[in-house]
This record gives structure tokens, sequence and C-alpha cells, in this order.
């Protein structure tokens, strides 16, 4: 599917839009599932210990796999060397090396820092197959894998800015 298209479909297909602080967020999943995922990672809290941790924004992302409105994260234009890492349980996701401007509104990565950082599932909410990423520490939703990002690898990991945070390079 051609990104202008996925994006009116994520934007007008069925999300329900909450309103937040930083920007609206979509509700992700309604009419699909997602694959079976671990039930137990090594950082787990319950609902009420999440929702004191986080932001509002971060915890409807992280724990109810909703959606950042495009264009609203500050990590969206952040440039510095440095290391993503999950806004949840601070786990290291992407190296700012592997960043690209994929034209989204989403930080764009084209790796995760190792293999093992990120957990990849079916997602068939919103009519489509995609493939969810959520971060294996905490079972965080990051967001969506798709194959037309660049070069080395031809992947584009489209990353919720509010699930995670920069860590500048010393």
């Amino acid at each position: 599917m051609e990104r202008r298209t996925f994006l009116r479909t994520l934007l007008l297909g069925g999300g329900a839009l909450m309103a937040g602080g930083t920007g609206a967020l979509l509700l992700n999943g309604m009419g699909g599932e997602a694959a079976a995922a671990p039930t137990q990672f090594p950082v787990t809290r319950t609902a009420a210990e999440w929702q004191k941790l986080l932001s509002k924004e971060a915890y409807e992302v992280l724990r109810l796999a909703a959606t950042e409105y495009p264009g609203t994260s500050p990590l969206l234009n952040e440039h510095r060397r440095g290391v993503f890492a999950c806004a949840g349980c601070d786990q290291r996701l992407f190296d700012s090396r592997t960043k690209f401007e994929s034209g989204t509104g989403w930080p764009s990565f084209y790796q995760p820092i190792a293999k093992n950082a990120v957990i990849e599932n079916r997602d068939t909410s919103h009519g489509m197959v995609r493939t969810e990423v959520q971060c294996s520490r905490c079972g965080g939703h990051l967001g969506h894998v798709f194959d037309d990002g660049p070069k080395p690898t031809g992947l584009r990991y489209c990353m919720n800015g509010v699930a995670m945070k920069f860590i500048p390079a010393a």
C-alpha cells in the first residue's frame, strides 16, 4: 500500500481520535487483532502503575496501542547523536545513526539497535495487514514496521515518538 493511502486509511479509516496534550491519538485495534505476543515480559506493572509512571499520551500509545497524530512528536526532528529508548522501561531501541526522514510524520529508523530489542507481531487492525513493533522488555506498543525503507535493510520502523525518549551521546 502506498504511504499516502496508508496514512489516509489510518487517519480516516475507523480509528477513534483521542485528544491529548501533545496532539490527537488514534486508537489502534479497531476491527483487527494482533498475533499472540509473550504474556510475560521482564518488566511488568499493573495498569495503575503504568498510568502513574507515564504521561497520558505515552500510556495510551504504549499500553493501549494508540497512535500519536503525525508531526506532533519532538523526536521527529531530533538529529543529535544518541539512542532512542522505550519511554516505559528505558530499553535501548534505536541508534540515531539508523534514523531517516521518511516523510510520514513519525520518527523512522531502518533497524533496531539489537535484534532482540523489539518484538514483531501480525496486526490486522484497520482492515489491513501490518507488522506491529513492541518493546521486548515491557511489551509496550511502539509502532509498525514496513518494507519501504532505505538501504541497507529496506525497512521502515515507523515509531510513535511519545513511546520513546532520547538519550544524547556522551
